[in-house]
């Protein structure tokens, strides 16, 4: 359910609106052994409501994603938001590209393989991290079994620990900010429980923040991280009644739940 508290984030177009002023996200998703990554994470973002995006990876999952979202640019410049992450092997050789885009970044949401690789202290921006309870433990260097009996206790270590605001996803999400905030969102569909889902939140969240930009950078930081897991959520539902579901059949889903909330 999402509140109406939330719901007046999700900014409708106005005439004096361009491109630009609805918000430009950039992607440095995906690589060859992983490459749908950057494709649901892309179409995650502009079925949320985005001005433009921008994609940054490997030139081969680039051609790959201009096939299947024409839209998408492939040339570096500003973006208020960029995601960062996502299907990215955890052992890349060389992060001095994406480490350089997130110490600029205003806002960065690091997913997947960048959450152990990045330098977290380098940030001048508002980060949030979305491991899953395997990666918070990898980024902890604890066991993955602590994390799931305490999922709530070690989110906000993490939180403290990175000084970044921490997304850890599973049926029960929970989000901790480096302040002591904890919220905790409960029931969130099963049907999640699929390749890529991930990838299609990480999108969701890019497309909120860089779309409220002036906002997440000053207290609605976490209601927007919600906003994100509840749409990701609701989405799943929604393709879920047509049948199995997966992770591109969440991130077409968006624009409608989203439709159904005007």
């Amino acid at each position: 359910m999402i509140s109406p508290e939330l719901h007046r984030y999700l900014r409708e177009p106005n005439a004096s609106d361009d491109k630009y002023s609805r918000g430009v996200v950039g992607f440095i998703t995906g690589s060859e052994e992983y490459p749908g990554a950057a494709i649901w994470g892309v179409t995650a973002a502009m079925r949320t409501g985005i001005g433009m995006v921008r994609y940054l990876g490997p030139r081969s999952v680039g051609d790959l994603l201009l096939q299947v979202r024409p839209e998408s640019v492939l040339v570096d410049g500003r973006a208020q938001a960029w995601v960062i992450g996502s299907g990215i092997p955890a052992d890349l050789p060389d992060i001095s590209f994406m480490q350089q885009h997130f110490a600029e970044a205003d806002i960065a949401v690091v997913d997947a393989g960048a959450i152990t690789q990045l330098d977290l202290s380098s940030a001048s921006g508002q980060v949030v991290l979305t491991p899953h309870s395997g990666e918070l433990a990898a980024l902890l260097r604890i066991d993955k079994e602590s994390v799931l009996s305490q999922p709530s206790k070690f989110a906000l270590e993490a939180a403290i620990k990175t000084n970044c605001t921490v997304l850890l996803k599973g049926n029960t999400s929970f989000i901790a900010t480096p302040a002591g905030l904890l919220r905790s969102i409960e029931n969130l569909s099963t049907s999640l429980s699929t390749a890529g889902t991930g990838d299609v939140l990480a999108g969701i969240l890019g497309a909120l923040l860089a779309a409220n930009h002036d906002l997440a950078v000053q207290n609605s930081f976490v209601d927007l991280i919600e906003l994100g897991v509840r749409l990701h959520s609701d989405a799943a539902d929604l393709a879920a009644k047509s049948g199995p579901i997966v992770a591109l059949d969440v991130a077409e889903a968006v624009r409608q739940v989203i439709a159904e909330l005007s």
